[in-house]
């Protein structure tokens, strides 16, 4: 039994073959008057032997294209639908621990650490087209909770940004970072391969030595974002809590990501085009074999279309009549 995702290979072979025979009876037929239209020497300009080949080519290119526009399922154009395997995800991993509501940054030192890491990702939100993205948002404390996964509902997600007392869901005393990237990783792994994206707002205040999880294949980059003053900080707890800057850095290279410090400057655009250009396919990657068949189409009517005015003006310099 034939195969029908086949039948318009099968088809253009046949025309291939027909419009073959075609050309080479015309071109008996041409030979005979081959005096009268290209003059005593009977020969046309030297580009006048790829026409027929050409005119071949374009017959089964129209054809393949027709016939497989034929087969194809019809395409509805819907804003609210994504391709699964065109799907990208946000991961926003966020530190929820007492530390975080510390006020000790922003330009001016006036905000706590939550808000900054808020106002950072609301700032990267307005410059990447997130609608493109399904977001999950996990907090972390001594131990991970996911909070929303995969939505697109952006005003959920900012509405997890806001100082919402989150390290209550915890019972706990340290910071760990480690459970919120097991936790991520654990989400992102049935994702398809360099599909997402990974951003970690926290201030780094305790991070466990050794215990770092590997990261799945379907997380292409990694920006791990420090808030919180980096030279004085506040006091909490009996011990003073500040953004450890060098162990996030540490962290951010082992995850072959990228470290921001957002305690004064937004993310940059460079950064920003770094972080997304890898979830972002090639646009001939997206085309699909209805997007072949137009263009094969195209191509082949607009061959067929031009080459009776090339043949006409340009397929001899003999003209007959008084020099």
């Amino acid at each position: 039994m034939v195969d029908l995702k086949f039948i318009p290979e099968f088809a253009a072979a046949g025309v291939f073959i027909l419009s073959a025979g075609a050309e080479a009876i015309h071109m008996i037929r041409i030979r005979r008057l081959a005096s009268l239209a290209f003059g005593p020497k009977s020969s046309p300009a030297f580009w006048v032997k790829a026409a027929a080949p050409l005119k071949i080519i374009s017959y089964s290119l129209i054809c393949w294209g027709l016939v497989s526009l034929l087969l194809a399922k019809p395409k509805t154009h819907n804003s609210t639908e994504i391709d699964a395997a065109k799907q990208r995800h946000v991961i926003l991993l966020l530190d929820v621990s007492p530390s975080m509501r510390l006020v000790d940054a922003g330009p001016l030192g006036k905000l706590s650490r939550t808000q900054r890491g808020a106002e950072i990702v609301e700032s990267l939100f307005d410059r990447v087209p997130i609608r493109q993205y399904k977001l999950s948002v996990i907090a972390f404390y001594n131990e991970a909770m996911p909070v929303v996964i995969d939505t697109d509902d952006l005003e959920v997600v900012k509405n997890t940004l806001s100082d919402l007392p989150m390290h209550f869901a915890f019972k706990g005393k340290d910071t760990n970072l480690f459970k919120g990237l097991q936790q991520a990783a654990e989400i992102a792994a049935p994702w398809n391969p360099e599909s997402a994206i990974l951003m970690v707002v926290t201030d780094g205040d305790t991070v466990p030595a050794t215990g770092m999880p590997p990261m799945p294949k379907s997380i292409s980059n990694v920006l791990l974002v420090g808030v919180g003053d980096p030279i004085t900080g506040k006091f909490i707890a009996g011990k003073n809590s500040r953004q450890d800057i060098s162990t996030l850095r540490q962290v951010a290279t082992r995850l072959n990501g990228e470290f921001h410090n957002g305690n004064v400057q937004h993310i940059s655009s460079t950064m920003i085009s770094n972080l997304t250009q890898k979830t972002q396919q090639n646009r001939w990657q997206d085309l699909t074999r209805r997007e072949y068949a137009l263009l094969a189409i195209t191509l082949g009517a607009l061959v067929l279309c031009l080459l009776p005015f090339l043949l006409h003006y340009f397929g001899t310099r003999w003209r007959p009549g008084v020099g």
